[in-house]
């Protein structure tokens, strides 16, 4: 374990009641995303205004900072191609006003949504005011980023936080890998909003609009549009359903890279008019779209590296009621339970998405077991107000 100032070492020693943070968060709403998401549902149930969240300043912040419970504070934080390296602006900004705030307020620790950027500024702060830095880890960021300066500065970072927060198992282990002492690692999975996400919402016009026939079965992913998603395998996968007498449709919620390509992809499998890809919908209509589907597929694959740290919307679809097909890569296995909420298969093959997909749609008990399961597994452990319990109790 690395060595830490005496200050912190007491601290470590004490029952600290973290009311009071500093939260580090680039990424927080209207920015669209997990860790958005995460950031903005956990620490509005840890208090109110005596919990002071650093974020970017993006369109729409305005209306959101009006609602919002915490005290937050936007800043620029874009990256400057000019400078060498970009992203030393950024850094120097997050710093500066991180360090006022610490010292015109009194904060029992100081939270880093990521190691980078977030973590390194969190950490010198913490140093300078000698309180405790915790550290999120994602698990992606850990696999992707390679052995450079990058690297080595998020392993620096983490290697000296008080505590890091692994979101999955697999995470977790990555971090072990990197040194990081296992007594420093606590694990908690990120959460749902199991209000909004829940089953019998109504959906029957979205059937219509995708032109879903009677007794037709629906196919559902949600995720950026990226080659590891294992979206193209669902794709794929398709031919040999309908070979086997299934009606199947698939609908992709989404945006990213690989559009043209899944566009091609199903017009070369002749399943172009089953394969719908929607974009962005609306907050409200996302909800009734897990609702509209009979499966829920996200078969990732790892990919030079990138692979899922752990899948917030494998947790949507079962607060939901629905079951999911994940990969074997990375973290997922925290999120979707192989034989108990779901099907976990090897991403990188089609035709064992497909097999996957088939003995699903052949076995409505099998179904309703998994649906089942899965739904009770995110109503105990996955709605925010776990997750914010479990961070309330974190001891640096």
């Amino acid at each position: 374990m690395n060595n830490q100032v005496s200050s912190t070492d007491a601290m470590q020693e004490n029952t600290i009641t973290m009311n009071r943070l500093l939260v580090l968060a680039e990424l927080f709403l209207p920015t669209k995303g997990g860790t958005a998401v995460w950031a903005a549902e956990v620490y509005r149930r840890l208090g109110g205004k005596e919990i002071h969240i650093v974020t970017a300043n993006v369109p729409g912040a305005a209306e959101v900072d009006a609602v919002h419970p915490n005290s937050i504070h936007r800043i620029d934080l874009r990256r400057v191609p000019w400078l060498r390296p970009e992203s030393l602006a950024m850094y120097v900004r997050l710093f500066f006003m991180s360090l006022w705030l610490a010292l015109s307020h009194r904060f029992d620790a100081i939270h880093a949504f990521r190691a980078l950027p977030e973590g390194l500024a969190a950490w010198a702060v913490a140093r300078l005011t000698l309180r405790p830095v915790v550290i999120y880890a994602h698990g992606e960021e850990l696999t992707t980023w390679g052995k450079g300066g990058k690297y080595k500065a998020m392993r620096f970072a983490l290697r000296h936080a008080d505590r890091v927060i692994a979101n999955s198992e697999f995470t977790r282990n990555e971090l072990i890998n990197m040194d990081i002492h296992p007594e420093r690692i606590t694990l908690i999975y990120p959460g749902v909003d199991v209000e909004r996400f829940r089953p019998r919402l109504p959906c029957d016009d979205l059937k219509r609009h995708i032109g879903l026939a009677p007794g037709e079965k629906l196919i559902l992913s949600v995720g950026r549009l990226s080659r590891r998603k294992g979206f193209d395998h669902v794709i794929q996968a398709l031919p040999a359903l309908a070979k086997a007498g299934l009606g199947v449709q698939y609908a992709l919620i989404g945006i990213g890279e690989d559009h043209d390509y899944l566009l091609n992809l199903a017009r070369e499998n002749g399943v172009s008019e089953r394969v719908h890809l929607l974009g962005h919908v609306s907050p409200e209509d996302l909800p009734r779209w897990y609702n509209a589907c009979d499966i829920f597929a996200m078969p990732n694959r790892e990919i030079n590296g990138d692979t899922e740290g752990f899948g917030m919307v494998f947790i949507e679809a079962a607060a939901c009621g629905k079951p999911a097909i994940a990969g074997l890569a990375g973290g997922t296995g925290s999120a979707v339970i192989d034989g108990e909420t779901g099907l976990r298969v090897a991403g990188d093959s089609p035709s064992k998405v497909a097999q996957a997909l088939y003995k699903l749609f052949v076995d409505d008990e099998l179904i309703r077991r998994l649906s089942s399961a899965g739904q009770a597994r995110a109503l105990q452990n996955f709605s925010w107000d776990a997750v914010a319990r479990k961070t309330k109790e974190l001891r640096p």
